[in-house]
């Protein structure tokens, strides 16, 4: 059979693109609810009627290939900006609305963008990092008036108006190559200026699919949005939500007591976060929790979560998947997969089990864990510590006008994650730290998270953080930063009984020190402050 005959045709490729899965649910289930934010309520048919009204007026303003920015909280208009802009050929940057003015003002013109979103919660930050940039973008208001109201006076377009600022008559845009950008989001930079990470169409297309498949996802879920939509395009879960035709239940201000109410009123099914999300969950005020209709699935990933926090969120009805992944890679690439033979262990062995990163997604080639002195992978032992490595589809394009970052991110064809961790006999990893993040201490290698998952034991604890703390004798010492759950007393005395019975001498922190821990807007607990406080 002469192959290179049969070539590629419109009957027979497509390149793959997010944007049809949002084309699908409204014709398919035009009348099923899409998006539900407190009292507005919107059908798929309108949702993708909004997405074409916002293609159609960026189009007649900004150029294909253009980035358009989004300061924006889980509200229905950064989730039709997923859809909306790339249908009008152009790239979407959901900018984390934490970031000072200063950072905000490096993306806007580092991404150049030629066109900022801004809800009026952070309008203040948005207008000055306006100002400080050298692009200026024009800036359209986007008014949240049921949950938030700007008690000022601009003179920007709003929203609403946009929209309806030009005809729909045209065709939205679909890529002619799978590969060109469809997003780009900016990582936290803890050091220096944050990197420009590039999605393609394809790899959204597939993250998207990925997410159904392995959290084996129905048909028309309701998923609740404490996952900032800014970070890392909400996991890809905007376009994996439409690909199921599903409702999007909008949550402007992530506390357990919110979250149970969105429960509870509309029988939310699905949610993603960071560990501080279970935390939130389990510390929620009795007089708020409300009885589960049903269990309730959680996805969880960022910061790896404690066993005791598996545990005990388990035991309020909630069924957790624990994923792993990072901007790069589109969110989670890894998953815990969980086994039959497994269900009948005692609760703390399987939270023990679940605590484990895993192995890579379906849509996802592969996984590694190297030496990183000779290179070699090392022995499927659960002990031998090593670096992750990730390869497959669902990989970044590389970093925004930084080559120099991306040769060092792919090396011999694979992803350097920076991540440390060990691969058991099972193929499944489990990280023990950043590489950054790991403690020698007298020459001996020790994981901040093994500390860590020890503290998170003791009754009362809500964070915990161990970072190095600089030792004449030792080079390097624990030091434990410990967040308590009001009304709980715990001493530093305790702490180190607690550790001394449960870790190795070297493991126990030298220094125990109780504060509120400073945190990312997904929930990562920020050790570069904790550093600054030692230095």
């Amino acid at each position: 059979m002469q192959q290179d005959k049969l070539k590629k045709n419109h009957a027979n490729y497509s390149p793959l693109t997010p944007i049809v899965f949002i084309e699908k649910a409204a014709n398919v289930f035009p009348d099923r609810l899409s998006i539900i934010h407190e009292e507005k309520h919107f059908t798929w048919e309108q949702t993708f009627t909004r997405c074409k009204h916002l293609a159609n007026s960026l189009s007649q303003k900004l150029a294909m290939g253009d980035v358009v920015g989004f300061i924006a909280s889980n509200t229905p208009e950064l989730y039709e900006a997923h859809f909306g802009v790339p249908m009008a050929g152009m790239i979407l940057n959901a900018i984390n609305y934490r970031l000072d003015a200063r950072t905000i003002a490096y993306i806007i013109d580092h991404s150049d963008i030629k066109l900022l979103f801004v809800d009026t919660e952070f309008l203040g930050a948005g207008k000055e990092a306006v100002s400080l940039s050298k692009k200026k973008p024009d800036i359209i208001i986007i008014k949240d008036e049921q949950t938030f109201t700007f008690e000022a006076s601009y003179d920007q377009m709003d929203y609403e108006e946009f929209l309806g600022s030009h005809d729909l008559d045209f065709d939205h845009y679909k890529p002619l190559d799978e590969w060109e950008n469809l997003s780009i989001n900016y990582t936290s930079g803890t050091t220096g200026n944050p990197k420009g990470v590039v999605y393609h169409h394809r790899g959204a297309y597939l993250n998207a699919m990925g997410n159904v498949l392995e959290w084996d996802m129905k048909m028309h879920p309701t998923y609740l949005w404490t996952l900032p939509m800014f970070h890392c395009n909400g996991w890809c879960f905007p376009w994996t939500i439409a690909m199921r035709a599903g409702t999007n239940i909008c949550l402007r201000k992530v506390t357990g007591e919110n979250i149970y109410e969105k429960i509870s009123s509309h029988g939310v099914e699905y949610l993603c976060g960071a560990p501080t999300v279970l935390s939130f969950i389990i510390n929620t005020n009795a007089a708020h929790i409300k009885e589960l209709n049903s269990r309730v699935k959680l996805m969880t990933a960022a910061a790896p979560p404690p066993a005791k926090i598996l545990e005990e969120i388990e035991k309020v009805g909630f069924d957790v998947t624990h994923v792993y992944g990072l901007t790069e890679v589109y969110g989670p690439a890894v998953i815990c997969k969980w086994k039959d033979e497994w269900d009948n262990l005692a609760a703390s062995e399987k939270a023990n089990l679940k605590s484990r990163q895993g192995v890579s997604y379906l849509v996802q080639e592969d996984l590694k864990v190297i030496n990183s002195e000779t290179g070699k992978e090392v022995e499927c032992n659960g002990i031998e510590l090593g670096e992750v490595l990730l390869r497959g589809n669902i990989t970044m394009k590389g970093y925004l006008k930084d080559e120099e970052s991306t040769r060092k991110a792919f090396q011999d064809g694979w992803f350097r994650t920076g991540d440390l961790g060990v691969i058991y006999e099972d193929g499944y990893i489990q990280l023990k730290d950043r590489a950054k993040d790991i403690i020698i201490s007298g020459g001996e290698n020790i994981s901040s998270i093994e500390i860590e998952n020890c503290i998170f034991r003791i009754e009362g604890v809500i964070a915990c953080a161990v970072i190095a703390k600089p030792d004449e004798k030792w080079g390097e010492t624990p030091c434990a930063f410990i967040e308590a759950k009001a009304g709980v007393s715990i001493t530093e005395d305790q702490v180190l009984k607690f550790c001394k019975e449960n870790l190795a001498n070297f493991k126990v922190p030298r220094a125990v020190i109780f504060r509120e821990l400073p945190k990312t807007s997904t929930g990562k607990i920020q050790k570069a402050e904790l550093r600054k406080l030692l230095s």
